[in-house]
């Protein structure tokens, strides 16, 4: 079953549930999906890899936003529990990220690899990590071991 197949049967689901939460945040994938069809350029099918970078996209922006109203304290927190929802509901659908230890291998590795020993050049390194591994670490993580690394 595809993502699409499993989220419209995730919807119907909802509707009769009456789950809010899931109806929102499906039909929000729903939505960035048809925003990423209509760009210019666009070209292939509307198949896993478009909702799975899509949902990878939108988990992003949703735990960067639910940072934010954590640091709103009571005011955030409803919203902060919710987005928090929405990027644990939706994380069955990406691939799983290696763990803090084993991306300070690779970043290890990197830096030996590239004989770099400045820290001016930690762009350089996460660059290389990221370009080897897409898919396979976090971004953020990985700037933040290269600059412990190499600071």
């Amino acid at each position: 079953m595809s993502i699409k197949e499993e989220l419209a049967a995730e919807l119907k689901e909802a509707l009769r549930a009456g789950d809010q939460n899931r109806k929102d945040v499906i039909r929000a994938i729903e939505t960035e999906v048809s925003r990423a069809k209509a760009e210019p350029g666009f070209e292939g099918d509307v198949n896993d890899d478009l909702y799975r970078s899509v949902i990878a996209s939108y988990v992003k922006k949703m735990t960067k936003a639910r940072q934010e109203y954590d640091e709103m304290g009571e005011r955030g927190a409803e919203m902060a529990e919710k987005l928090a929802f929405e990027a644990e509901y939706l994380g069955r659908w990406l691939p799983s990220l290696l763990d803090e230890a084993a991306t300070n291998e690779l970043v290890y590795a990197a830096i030996n690899e590239l004989s770099v020993d400045d820290p001016k050049r930690s762009g350089q390194v996460v660059g290389h990590i990221m370009q080897k591994h897409r898919g396979e670490v976090d971004g953020a993580l990985v700037n933040r071991l290269v600059r412990e690394a190499l600071g």
